[in-house]
């Protein structure tokens, strides 16, 4: 009988945070499409370039943070700017959001670089010049 009453409180508790997970994914999905409308749409930054791409927003269980990863096409110079420029837009970025979506509570937004995407062309550049290095040996 113990044993029933905690497989029964396992799945329970399995379906409360099943269904929390599943909406912190919406929210970050949809935390994720609007700030990115507004940093290409509103945002008139010069230092932010047009090659700027949010890759992930992860917002915190009480929604009170949001961490948004961003990635930046440019040298190292260029993206520090754009990030800087991004950090000082924050409040008007968390505005907007506010105005765009229906939450009780807007969290506070955090702008952080993400090098996944230089990382990944990066390695695909390396694993072609293997290919072409290993191709040119064989012949």
């Amino acid at each position: 009988m113990q044993f029933l009453c905690s497989l029964t409180e396992a799945i329970i508790m399995n379906r409360k945070s099943s269904k929390k997970y599943i909406k912190e994914t919406k929210i970050n999905e949809a935390m994720l499409r609007e700030i990115s409308r507004i940093i290409r749409d509103e945002v008139k930054d010069p230092a932010i370039p047009d090659m700027t791409s949010v890759t992930g927003v992860s917002v915190t269980g009480d929604l009170r943070y949001a961490t948004v990863r961003v990635s930046v096409y440019g040298d190292d110079e260029v993206k520090e700017k754009a990030i800087k420029a991004l950090k000082k837009a924050a409040p008007f970025v968390r505005s907007r959001v506010a105005a765009g979506m229906n939450m009780r509570y807007t969290p506070e937004i955090k702008f952080v670089p993400d090098g996944a995407i230089e990382y990944g062309v990066n390695m695909i550049s390396k694993i072609n010049k293997l290919m072409r290095e290993e191709k040119s040996n064989e012949e």
